[in-house]
């Protein structure tokens, strides 16, 4: 994340967002991990190993077996002054995967 900070940058919000479609919601977005990245830390670079999700993966209806799933990496610039903005990775870089039909 380093290249993202710069004078202006107070800290940034890292997250991943699972987004998906049920029949009964075509577009979900849940966001499954996060972290701060303050612009004191003096090291910005995110590696992570064996991570749990912080908020699960829940949907209202039941309707996640045999789901496609979409995962993306996405921060929020927190400045000192001025307004907030998002970026991310390319969409053709997002994680995609479908969920078992059956759970044990």
């Amino acid at each position: 994340m380093n290249p993202a900070f710069h004078w202006n940058i107070k800290q940034i919000f890292v997250y991943v967002v699972a987004t998906y479609k049920t029949p009964t919601n075509p577009k979900n977005q849940i966001v499954l991990w996060d972290r701060i990245i303050e612009n004191t830390d003096t090291n910005k670079v995110i590696q992570e190993e064996n991570v749990f999700v912080k908020y699960g993966l829940v949907d209202q209806k039941d309707e996640l077996r045999g789901t496609e799933v979409e995962l993306t990496l996405l921060w929020d610039h927190m400045p000192l002054t001025g307004l907030l903005y998002m970026d991310g990775q390319d969409e053709s870089t997002a994680s995609r995967f479908t969920l078992p039909t059956e759970y044990k």
